[in-house]
């Protein structure tokens, strides 16, 4: 899912550097959401990984 973030972060700044406004928000924003949902199956990995061992 990270690959993914990246990979509109790049068409999120290429679009910027070429002028298409509207194609980059809408990359940035997909981007943005893509990054907070994998911080929060991280997390919520990390939590489980610890709970098991314990």
């Amino acid at each position: 899912m990270l690959r993914w973030t990246i990979t509109f972060v790049v068409i999120a700044l290429i679009a910027a550097v070429l002028g298409f406004g509207g194609i980059a928000g809408a990359a940035a924003g997909v981007a943005k959401i893509l990054f907070y949902i994998f911080i929060i199956l991280f997390v919520i990995s990390l939590v489980m990984s610890l709970v098991r061992k314990a």
